[in-house]
């Protein structure tokens, strides 16, 4: 459980640092994102961002499996 925490965290550091690079690539602004816009509210929810990630997550970590 410990290394898996480790991995966790390593992942999370590499986003953090890679993340102005990253939104480069259209993540957050995909279609089927849902954005609301009224007057001054914004309401913003990335439907098919999550779908993506979690398929690149699932992938990464059935190869870790492996």
């Amino acid at each position: 459980m410990g290394r898996w925490l480790i991995v966790l965290g390593l992942i999370l550091l590499v986003t953090g640092l890679l993340w102005p690079w990253l939104s480069r690539l259209g993540l957050g602004r995909l279609p089927g994102d849902i954005v609301i816009e009224r007057g001054n509210f914004r309401f913003y929810f990335p439907l098919t961002s999550s779908i993506v990630i979690s398929l690149l997550l699932s992938l990464l970590f059935w190869l870790f499996r492996r």
